[in-house]
This record gives C-alpha cells, sequence and structure tokens, in this order.
C-alpha cells in the first residue's frame, strides 16, 4: 500500500513539474512579444518636444570683412573655427541657428535661444525670422538680450487659433551625472533642421571658458556627449521624461566638429534671466564690488585653510557694498547668502542672483579666523566690467626687482606709487615657470606692505630665516588685474 502511495504521488509530482514548465514558457513568451512592441522610449519624449523647436534666422549689414566660407556668420564660434579676415565691400549676411517655443500668451509666443544667435539682429535694418514646425514663417522681435549668460528672448505673433508646441522647462538643479540627455536643433542650417541626438549628461558645473569676446560672464554649464554641432545654438536638451533642462550653446572640438563634448545653460539659469528679460527687457543683477580670486592648494597652505574652495578678495573697490560692509583684501569667502562657496564661477552667480537692497549674511575667514558680516547688495553698475585673476604654482624665486620710481614705471605704464617692479626673472628659475611677469608689481610680501626695494630685501631676509615653506605675495599684474600668488619656496 505505501508503495502504491510513492508512485502516485511521484506521478502527480512530475505532471505538477510540467506544468510549472508550461506557465514559465508561456509567460517568457507573452514577455517578449510586449517587448518587441515596445517602443523605444525615446520616441515619445521627440514628440512631446521636437514641434517645440524652431530655425532663426538673421539677416544683416556687414561693413567690411566676412569670414571665409563659413556658411553662417556665428560669432561664439569664432574661438573654436577661425578664419582669415578678407576686406570685402558691405553685403548682406546671414547667420542661423536654432531656439525653442517656451511660453504663449494670446497670440504672442515667446521662444528661447543664445545671444550669439541673434545679438546681430539688434542692428539697424536687421531682420529676425522664425520657421515653426510646419514651415510656417513669422517676422520675431527681440525682447531682450543677455551677453553674460549668452541668452536671448524672441516673440512672434501668430493666428488665434493656430496650434504651437509648448516645450515644458524642468530642475537642472536635480541632475545626476549618467543620465539620458537629449539634444535637438538645426545642424549647419535649414536642410537639417530638427535633428535629434542623444547621450547623457557627462558633468556638471563646468565653467572657465574663454570664447574671446563673447564669453559668458556667467557660466555654470552641463555637459554632454549628445552631438551638438554648429546650428544647434539655442536648441533644447532635454531629459527623458521630456523636460528641458538646458539650452545647447557650445562644443569644444579640435576639428570644427562634434567630437562628444558639448556644454548646455542650466535651466535653472535661464529661468531667472528669462523673467527679466520679459519683465525689464534686461537682466537685474546684484554686486557686491570686489575682484575674486580661485584658491589653488598653494594659496591653501599659505592662508592656513582646511579646504581648496571659497573665493579670496584680491581687492575691494572703493565705495561698494563690499567696502560698507567691511569686507577687505585677504579675506576668503567661503559662505555668501547662505550658500558655499565653492569657486569663483559659483559665486559670481550667487552674488547676482542675490535680492538687491537687502542685508545678506557673508562667511569670511580673515587671518585664520572665521567671522561674520553682513552685506547690502545694490544693482550692477552697467559699466562694470568685472575682471578676474587665475593663480598657478609658483616657487622661490629668482627674481630681480626695482623700485616704481625707476624708468621701468613709465615704461611698464605702472600707475602704483609704492611696490617693486619685477625686472628679469631668472632663466630655469622657480619663478619662470609661475605665472609672474616681468612688468608684474609686487606689493606685499606676507602681508606686509613693500614700498621700495630695501623693504622687499628686508622681509625676504625675514621669510627666509622663518622656515616657511611658502610665501604669499600681492601683485599687481602687467595686464591689469591684482591677485594674490602663492609662491611655493621648495623646503
Amino acid at each position: 500500500m505505501n508503495d502504491w502511495l510513492v508512485i502516485v504521488n511521484g506521478g502527480f509530482m512530475r505532471k505538477l513539474i510540467i506544468l510549472k514548465m508550461m506557465l514559465v514558457i508561456i509567460l517568457l513568451a507573452l514577455t517578449t512579444l510586449a517587448l518587441s512592441d515596445a517602443r523605444n522610449p525615446f520616441v515619445d519624449v521627440v514628440k512631446q518636444v521636437r514641434g517645440s523647436v524652431v530655425n532663426i534666422q538673421v539677416e544683416y549689414e556687414v561693413k567690411g570683412g566676412i569670414r571665409g566660407n563659413l556658411p553662417f556668420d556665428d560669432d561664439f564660434f569664432k574661438f573654436f573655427f577661425p578664419q582669415p579676415e578678407s576686406q570685402m565691400p558691405s553685403r548682406k549676411a546671414k547667420s542661423m541657428g536654432t531656439g525653442f517655443i517656451f511660453k504663449r500668451e494670446g497670440d504672442i509666443v515667446y521662444l528661447i535661444t543664445n545671444n550669439h544667435v541673434v545679438e546681430k539682429g539688434n542692428k539697424e535694418d536687421a531682420k529676425v525670422t522664425v520657421t515653426l514646425e510646419d514651415q510656417e514663417e513669422y517676422r520675431a522681435e527681440i525682447v531682450g538680450l543677455d551677453k553674460d549668460t549668452d541668452l536671448a528672448v524672441l516673440k512672434i505673433e501668430i493666428e488665434k487659433n493656430d496650434w504651437v508646441t509648448i516645450a515644458e522647462l524642468g530642475d537642472s538643479d536635480e541632475l545626476e551625472v549618467g543620465e539620458w540627455a537629449i539634444a535637438i536643433g538645426n545642424p549647419f542650417g535649414e536642410e537639417l533642421n530638427r535633428t535629434v541626438t542623444v547621450g547623457v549628461i557627462s558633468a556638471t558645473g563646468r565653467s572657465n571658458f574663454n570664447f574671446g569676446e563673447s564669453s559668458p560672464l556667467y557660466q555654470d554649464y552641463i555637459q554632454t556627449d549628445a552631438a551638438i554641432n554648429r546650428g544647434n545654438s539655442g536648441g533644447p536638451l532635454v531629459d527623458i521624461d521630456g523636460k528641458v533642462i538646458g539650452v545647447n550653446a557650445a562644443i569644444s572640438t579640435p576639428n570644427q566638429g562634434n567630437v562628444g563634448i558639448g556644454f548646455a545653460i542650466p535651466v535653472n539659469m535661464v529661468k531667472s534671466v528669462i523673467d527679466d528679460l520679459m519683465i525689464y527687457g534686461e537682466v537685474v543683477r546684484a554686486y557686491l564690488g570686489i575682484l575674486p580670486q580661485e584658491i589653488d592648494s598653494d594659496l591653501r597652505k599659505s592662508l592656513d585653510l582646511k579646504n581648496v574652495s571659497g573665493v579670496l578678495i584680491a581687492k575691494v573697490e572703493k565705495d561698494t557694498p563690499a567696502e560698507e560692509a567691511g569686507l577687505k583684501k585677504g579675506d576668503v569667502i567661503v559662505r555668501f547668502n547662505g550658500q558655499d562657496i565653492i569657486n569663483v564661477a559659483k559665486f559670481r552667480i550667487v552674488v547676482a542672483e542675490s535680492e538687491i537692497n537687502k542685508e545678506v549674511p557673508v562667511e569670511i575667514i580673515r587671518s585664520g579666523k572665521n567671522k561674520d558680516l553682513w552685506v547690502k547688495l545694490i544693482k550692477r553698475p552697467e559699466d562694470i566690467a568685472i575682471s578676474s585673476t587665475s593663480s598657478a604654482e609658483y616657487d622661490w624665486l629668482g627674481l630681480k626687482v626695482e623700485s616704481v620710481n625707476s624708468s621701468l614705471r613709465e615704461k611698464y605704464k605702472i600707475e602704483e606709487e609704492s611696490g617693486v617692479i619685477i625686472s628679469e626673472i631668472a632663466n630655469n628659475s622657480p619663478a619662470e615657470d609661475s605665472e609672474l611677469r616681468v612688468g608684474d608689481v609686487i606689493i606685499e610680501l606676507e602681508y606686509e606692505s613693500i614700498d621700495n626695494v630695501d623693504r622687499f630685501n628686508e622681509v625676504c631676509d625675514q621669510i627666509k630665516d622663518s622656515g616657511k615653506d611658502s610665501i604669499l605675495m600681492y601683485v599687481k599684474s602687467v595686464n591689469g588685474p591684482y591677485h594674490y600668488v602663492a609662491v611655493n619656496l621648495g623646503r
């Protein structure tokens, strides 16, 4: 009896196993069928956004030279694509780029693009034309331009019942490296309009790029490997949800083509700029009144800082909010208006976006001690040219200096009434490898004022005897800016 039960149970178990296997096979087949019918997720994203992308053409008068055989004049990319100047009579010229619709109010449609795409449209007799997805062309009006971020707002008037696609603006502060990024634009003109390329977010917070005269002052770029080419300027960079996370602005390339290094202006910066442009026709920014300097590892050691972060005040301008608040040359700003300061680029943006005529907190490090101050910012004067300084590795010493009352003062057009001028830098010396240059004026050594060569030698002797590993110099460079230089003594 027991043997019979075992046989019956064994047969039942075999049938149960076979049934389970059949169910698994059916489920796998259904899943495979479902996946085969599923569309690429980018398809829906592109359908959602592509209709908002427009082609922009600017026609303007060129007086004199043109730039070789470039298909359109794109000032922002002259840095990447230099062409020899040639002299020709005045002629009509065109520039092309991309933009996208972000707002509609009745019959008025507003578009975002780059400043460098449409800035020539502000000239007399210039014409800006916008072509929508349905190939309808509209004469566009420039609402506002902002060279400092390379952004612009346009508007067109359409018929009341006409339909347009509006791109939804996302949140660039939430971006993470590795997320999907989709770029849409018009590379190389109208023939390739609304081209879609896909990649990832390669990095965020990119700054300190020099694009020549068109370099934006405020830089906080998103870097992506989604293909961006000339003509993509002003187009949207969107995420996998179809929301705009940036405005495509620039590429870095050695061969005039895409090499997977493209840059977009983060949409959160865009939002604050376009609001001002639509209300005031310009961007209203706050002004502090200092010359900020990056902090490198040598400066960190000389200033006895725990981290390579914050910004060093290289100069405080007279009669400014900074001077009234008690900020001093040599202070290190580590927090401003409640935000940690990482570098000069971040600092500029934080200051510019702060509220005007309202006291904001500033945390500084002065002589190794933390100190809290309050500053009331004012509107940035239009004629202010914000300078920047840079630093590199410096070693001691290999310098020959002369007092500013020497003949070198006139030669190098030095306005300083005290200090010493660098007249020679020895070959194969540590100074030769630094950013110190003949004609620079050394104003301070280790916070000690330098009036003449004798004082310079005296302080140098003290530093040599102190056994310090580095020396901090305050310099007026030959090309303009004041800045601190940390010199590694190599001990």
